[in-house]
């Protein structure tokens, strides 16, 4: 089987988009350089703030999405991905703009957790993810009932994005956080879904270990299969 190109419309934020490509190698059944898959990154940093766009009107985060799919497609990839959930709001108007697949990071995150058994799960997202309804529509039928942390906990989880991880606090201070996940868990979720892509690397970066699913790590299963790599 031919192995397909994978492009990356990245750049939201640059370590959300280092780490998806850094699952793909890791993930990927390869015994020198050539065995890998070949991955374009755009790290756009000029697309806006997704949470601004869908809850404060803020500037339209489509026009950068857009222009970085089709100029990853121009340059000969195959196979687009998103390294941001609240993006996946936007997802029908990127897979609009280029004639290849697109994946989609939430979908493939429920089927997981279906497969897995899980029913319940608590999820970890930024305001416009949760309030947008991206994960709630997602996983409507596939069997998994989502918890959300009530407004103290929504916005101690914002904080460990925004002022943790995408401001390069190392020394954040995640007592808040943490509390609002074990709320989660103590009210029977069986699993965190960690629906921003800072989450992975605050969990990592900070030391917190707790039972999680990792749509980045979702996204990077299914693009190492599609682009017809092994998986380990």
């Amino acid at each position: 089987m031919t192995k397909k190109t994978i492009g990356i419309i990245g750049g939201m934020g640059p370590l959300s988009t280092a780490d998806l490509f850094e699952k793909i190698i890791l993930h990927t059944r390869a015994s020198c350089d050539q065995d890998h898959l070949r991955v374009l990154i755009d790290s756009n940093t000029n697309i806006p703030d997704r949470t601004e766009a869908i809850l404060c009107g803020g500037a339209d985060p489509v026009p950068e999405l857009t222009a970085s799919a089709r100029g990853l497609e121009r340059q000969g990839a195959e196979l687009l991905l998103i390294p941001c959930n609240t993006a996946h709001h936007f997802y029908d108007a990127v897979q609009a703009s280029v004639s290849v697949p697109v994946l989609h990071m939430i979908r493939l995150t429920a089927q997981a957790l279906r497969e897995r058994g899980v029913e319940t799960a608590g999820l970890l997202a930024t305001d416009g993810t949760v309030q947008a309804g991206v994960y709630q529509r997602c996983f409507e039928g596939a069997g998994v009932r989502l918890l959300i942390p009530d407004e103290a906990g929504q916005r101690a989880v914002m904080d460990l994005a925004y002022q943790g991880v995408k401001a390069g606090r190392w020394d954040y201070d995640t007592a808040s956080a943490r509390a609002a996940m074990e709320t989660l868990l103590r009210q029977g979720a069986e699993t965190l879904i960690l629906g921003c892509t800072e989450l992975p690397l605050a969990m990592k970066l900070y030391g917190i270990d707790l039972p999680v699913t990792d749509p980045t790590l979702e996204l990077a299963l299914a693009a190492i299969a599609q682009a017809g790599a092994e998986t380990v």
